[in-house]
């Protein structure tokens, strides 16, 4: 055993150096070269370490990301899969590699295209071949989808098996090919034609380096992340990135089979915090919870179905004056006479199902005040009451522009 793990620590060490030489600019060809000689097949597990030890050294993310594409083009063929575990039909992983599939579908004919506008002479009609290559540009944009659920839900579970290195430079790699995309999709808006010696100049910088970003993460995906996922997670975690999966979408499939292990609970049957609100997508304590609500830049009231006064937030500037002595109240008790019918009446629509929002908007002291009400209903459509929402909109409405770099307001 001692021998197996000394050979798995030097074949990482090995893997580590030939990859730091690469940093160095060592003729990729010789590195492959030697990597074959003197490793032979690398397991998957070995690549996803050395990245993290690598960031743990103190390689530079930049740096990283510029040697991910190239350390593997080394391993491509390289990479042992032995003892692999498969994924099940509706599984999270089996539906992102068909996505994969269906990129795949869409990057065949792309590379033919590509071949077509090379083989055109310069002056040639390139305006068919362009339409059909934004087709499959514009399909190719629905992989934003699939890298938000590998980001958002994937990625985060790693983080709590202490794996945060290669997601990092994967989600790196990610915004690559967005930025790669979205180019593609800029310069193949115009409408205007185009020669095909520009056709050519696009495909060469823009349109083919998008396409192979977008083949060398389903590599990467298929040969490193998603065997390194089902070793690590368990099955209770696999089905809460199931169910969360649906509220961000699919990218050009649609999953064909619902999935439940049996060994895994709803979140209704889990164990619950005993000193922690539960919501169905968090939990606070209750100084997490008053602290939140007492920090959002607006006054929020909530009144029962019942029309009684319930909850108001505190914050440190209030736009209407509220006291504890109301809770309790009915809400029509708490507005002058003259205004009690539009309360009523907002009430009454909000309960019936007429409408389930109301805003307002008044100028008061030289301040702009946003006012408006909201109908809470139950999963069922049942009416729970109404909350208030008020907002100082006045420095808001000055606002020009845009404000991308950090900033902090000055404290009043």
């Amino acid at each position: 055993m001692s021998e197996l793990i000394d050979n798995s620590r030097k074949r990482r060490d090995l893997l580590k150096h030939l990859i730091l030489k690469l940093h160095e600019g060592d003729a990729t060809d010789a590195i492959k070269r030697q990597l074959m000689r003197l490793l032979g097949e690398v397991p998957y597990g070995d690549v996803v370490e050395v990245e993290q030890e690598l960031i743990a050294d103190g390689l530079a993310m930049e740096e990283i990301l510029k040697l991910c594409d190239i350390h593997s083009a080394v391993l491509k063929g390289n990479i042992d899969h032995t003892g692999a575990k498969e994924a099940p039909p509706g599984h999270p992983v089996h539906t992102f590699i068909q996505e994969n599939r269906s990129l795949g579908w869409e990057l065949g004919p792309l590379t033919k295209l590509f071949e077509e506008i090379k083989a055109l002479p310069d002056d040639a009609d390139t305006s068919e071949l362009l339409s059909s290559i934004r087709s499959h540009v514009n399909a190719l944009s629905d992989v934003d989808k699939h890298y938000m659920r590998k980001e958002n839900l994937l990625f985060s579970y790693l983080e709590k098996h202490k794996i945060d290195g290669p997601p990092t430079v994967m989600w790196g790699k990610d915004d690559e090919v967005r930025e790669l995309l979205k180019a593609s999709i800029e310069a193949l808006g115009t409408r205007e034609p185009i020669s095909a010696t520009e056709a050519k100049v696009l495909v060469d910088t823009v349109l083919r380096p998008m396409a192979e970003a977008v083949e060398e993460m389903i590599f990467k995906e298929e040969n490193i992340l998603f065997p390194m996922c089902l070793d690590t997670l368990d099955e209770q975690e696999w089905y809460d990135i199931y169910k969360q999966s649906f509220e961000i979408g699919f990218c050009l499939y649609d999953p064909e089979h619902e999935w439940k292990p049996e060994s895994v609970q709803d979140e209704d049957e889990l164990p619950v915090e005993s000193d922690r609100i539960q919501l169905p997508s968090g939990s606070f304590s209750v100084a997490e919870l008053t602290a939140l609500l007492n920090t959002i830049p607006y006054d929020l009231t909530f009144v029962d179905k019942d029309d009684t006064v319930r909850f108001f937030t505190q914050g440190e500037e209030r736009i209407f004056a509220r006291n504890r002595a109301v809770l309790g109240r009915k809400v029509q008790m708490c507005h002058p006479p003259k205004s009690v019918h539009i309360v009523q009446q907002i009430i009454d629509d909000f309960r019936t199902g007429k409408a389930s929002r109301a805003p307002f908007w008044i100028e008061m002291g030289g301040r702009f005040i946003h006012i408006e009400y909201f109908s809470l209903r139950d999963k069922d459509g049942n009416y729970l009451g109404t909350v208030e929402v008020s907002q100082d909109l006045t420095e808001k409405r000055k606002l020009e522009g845009e404000q991308r770099l950090l900033s902090y307001p000055e404290n009043k």
